[in-house]
């Protein structure tokens, strides 16, 4: 994040006893300025040196907002210029209550956005998020073998103590290969490091990998929130966890990628087939956008 350096002004006595240094420090100074300004038509702003005063001294009077959600001043000046643009604000009685307000609000996006893995504005406009809570990659996890029984160690063949260090490593390596492969399939990696990590996630609170697929499919808000089509998303989840329709039990369609490899298959054995190969590729949210 780009540092700025705040503006250095002789008038610190004038702003110690309570006196207003600029006019559009009241509400209605800043009035007459956003409308005068606006008056003024296109490039106003860029030009007019009480416009960047009004910048300077909006970053100064946000500096502790900002710091409480360890944001950088200036990018909380910028969010405060456009609430500036608006009609509503410069018509509104009170003009700096308007942008006060917008200003918190918009604080509080930028740190849910950050901790959800997603964009501000799918967290200012998706009330469905509401509930949710901050994305946890599943290496944070404890007790991973407890979510779901594809993680779970054998008591008869596995030491128990064993669990936190080579089976943990053994999970985190089949999902990172499971990456590698929607991958080199043309899958952008971030993107689908986000749909497995979630998949991952979820595990733990379903009974079975059919039920953890039909569950997962018909939860809506996640593909929006990860910017995923449905199609692509309802496809993801029967590659990976298995196909749950009865006449493809016991195949490799029905057991699905994650079991192929946490049973012992080899990853160059997946690489080779090509019906998976191209049901990957198929479900390409770049190729879904294709018309």
């Amino acid at each position: 994040m780009t540092e700025h350096t705040p503006p250095t002004t002789g008038d610190d006595a004038a702003a110690q006893d309570g006196s207003p240094r600029h006019g559009f420090e009241t509400p209605e100074g800043l009035r007459t300025l956003l409308i005068r300004l606006h008056e003024a038509g296109p490039g106003a702003w860029r030009s007019d040196r009480e416009a960047a005063e009004l910048m300077r001294y909006t970053a100064e009077r946000y500096r502790r907002l900002a710091r409480k959600y360890a944001l950088d001043e200036w990018e909380i000046a910028s969010a405060a210029f456009e609430v500036m643009l608006a009609p509503s604000t410069r018509n509104a009685g009170n003009p700096w209550a308007v942008v006060t307000r917008a200003m918190k609000i918009t604080c509080g996006v930028e740190v849910r956005a950050a901790g959800m893995l997603v964009s501000p504005s799918k967290v200012r406009h998706t009330a469905r998020i509401v509930g949710f809570h901050d994305a946890i990659r599943f290496a944070e996890r404890e007790n991973l073998a407890d979510y779901h029984p594809a993680f779970a160690v054998n008591p008869t063949t596995d030491n128990e103590e064993d669990f936190d260090g080579s089976e943990r490593a053994r999970v985190a390596a089949v999902l990172s290969e499971i990456v590698g492969l929607f991958a080199s399939a043309g899958w952008d990696a971030v993107l689908v490091t986000d749909c497995i990590e979630h998949v991952a996630y979820r595990l733990g609170d379903l009974t079975s990998r059919p039920n953890a697929v039909e569950v997962l499919r018909r939860d809506r808000a996640i593909p929006e929130l990860l910017g995923v089509p449905s199609t692509s998303w309802a496809a993801l989840l029967r590659i990976v966890l298995g196909h749950p329709a009865p006449k493809h039990a016991g195949t490799a369609t029905g057991d699905g990628v994650l079991l192929r490899l946490l049973s012992g298959e080899p990853l160059d054995s997946l690489r080779c087939d090509t019906g998976l190969l191209a049901a990957i590729w198929a479900a390409n949210p770049d190729k879904q956008a294709e018309p």
